[in-house]
């Protein structure tokens, strides 16, 4: 069961939420619900860009014994921006963009590990896709030591049309695979990039390793075959510092 502060729910309290402005994470609704109000909601939650999904009552009734009328709204823990208009700022204030695509993780507290390092190390955002990986939450927040409140995060519906509009801006799109043949130490990682880096267990989508410039990989001499992915991220996003600062 969700942490009560987390939601809110019932039709109205939801529409006058959307029209607040109010950060929404994801929406709740039963299947089968109708009716003008809900028309009007759905209307908004479409306006608004929110995601939501369809679930039998019973679910909503675990969550809450309260008089839901068939929605629960989850309060977004963190404000999300908007990638369109980040990226230009960020040639505008003159930097190299730098930006890391979270691919499919299910573990908040990988992303709040991910997300304190990328604060610490200058990373301009983070990117994770609205479906199919873990959402920040206030685990993920905890974890990351309060980052996720500094470091804009950006959540899209797809993450190959994604790749593809930062790569019309100009970035170099590099996937973190052990399939790599490339060492990322070999890489120039000097120039404006994303760095993509995938789930726990299947590793980064085969169609955004296609659609990636360069593939690198850690190289690994024990036994054990891979890193964990907050520790892989450590040792690329300071190889990045480290190329940047002329080391």
């Amino acid at each position: 069961m969700e942490n009560k502060t987390d939601f809110i729910f019932g039709i109205r309290s939801v529409i006058e939420a959307i029209r607040s402005g109010k950060e929404i994470d994801k929406i709740l609704i039963s299947k089968g619900l109708t009716g003008e109000l809900v028309q009007e909601m759905l209307a908004g939650l479409k306006e608004a860009n929110i995601p939501l999904q369809y679930v039998p009552i019973e679910k909503l009734n675990r969550i809450t014994r309260k008089n839901h009328q068939g929605v629960i709204a989850f309060i977004a823990a963190v404000t999300y921006h908007q990638l369109d208009t980040l990226i230009p700022g960020l040639f505008e204030q003159g930097k190299v963009p730098f930006l890391l695509l979270l691919d499919g993780l299910t573990d908040v507290r990988n992303i709040g590990a991910i997300a304190r390092t990328a604060e610490c190390a200058g990373v301009d955002a983070i990117i994770i896709p609205e479906k199919g990986s873990a959402q920040i939450n206030a685990d993920a927040v905890k974890t990351s030591a309060g980052a996720l409140h500094f470091i804009p995060v950006c959540r899209v519906k797809g993450m190959v049309n994604t790749i593809k509009y930062l790569k019309d801006c100009g970035l170099k799109i590099i996937s973190a695979t052990e399939k790599a043949s490339d060492i990322y130490f070999h890489c120039n990682l000097k120039e404006p990039l994303a760095l993509v880096l995938g789930a726990e267990d299947t590793g980064v989508d085969p169609d955004l390793v296609r659609l990636s410039d360069e593939h690198i990989r850690i190289p690994i001499q024990g036994h054990i075959e891979s890193l964990n992915v907050s520790a892989a991220a450590s040792v690329l996003i300071y190889e990045v510092v480290k190329q940047r600062m002329g080391e």
